[in-house]
């Protein structure tokens, strides 16, 4: 049996509610950062006995907000003993505008990954970039590197997109389904 954990920062909400959507299609542990960028003990310990890691942030200014940030460069103590060596990696995002520069988040996560020796999980999922593509279509913010969600900054996370929140839900699942599959 494989272990997955979703570790992720939320500001307002809205990036928790998608962690818990990844979480449940990884079948996964859910950790959250604290508002001053820590984890505790046994948060750690956590991610040290996964076999997958799933990094969530929200998008703040073009990339991950400080608390991510802090969490990230405390993995350095991880990093120098390998501890996350050949662990499967993924990552998620959230913006209250459509594009807002969340590419450079996940390929933020996506480089913390890999800076632990990670193995990345792309999402797997075509976009849905027709004339007929709604925001109720799964992918249909065109996401490769990861999940890509979108929140409207003048609404509660229970006005998050359908089709953001099922892509998400898949992705968990694609992760932990190809932790599983390189465990055996």
């Amino acid at each position: 049996m494989t272990k997955t954990v979703v570790v992720y920062f939320s500001g307002y909400g809205h990036t928790k509610r998608a962690a818990e959507i990844v979480a449940q299609g990884a079948d996964a542990e859910l950790l959250a950062i604290d508002a001053e960028g820590n984890l505790g003990d046994e948060g750690w310990a956590s991610l040290d006995g996964a076999d997958a890691i799933i990094f969530g942030s929200p998008t703040y200014m073009g990339s991950v907000p400080w608390q991510f940030k802090k969490f990230a460069d405390a993995t350095s103590k991880k990093w120098f003993v390998r501890a996350w060596q050949d662990k499967v990696f993924g990552g998620f995002t959230n913006s209250a505008s459509l594009n807002g520069d969340k590419q450079v988040t996940l390929i933020t996560l996506q480089t913390l990954a890999s800076q632990h020796g990670g193995i990345w999980v792309s999402l797997g999922l075509p976009p849905a970039n027709t004339q007929a593509a709604t925001r109720s279509d799964i992918n249909n913010l065109g996401a490769s590197v990861g999940a890509l969600i979108q929140s409207p900054s003048d609404a509660g996370a229970d006005a998050m997109s359908s089709g953001d929140l099922e892509t998400a839900r898949q992705y968990g699942a694609r992760v932990a389904a190809i932790a599983k599959r390189l465990a055996k």
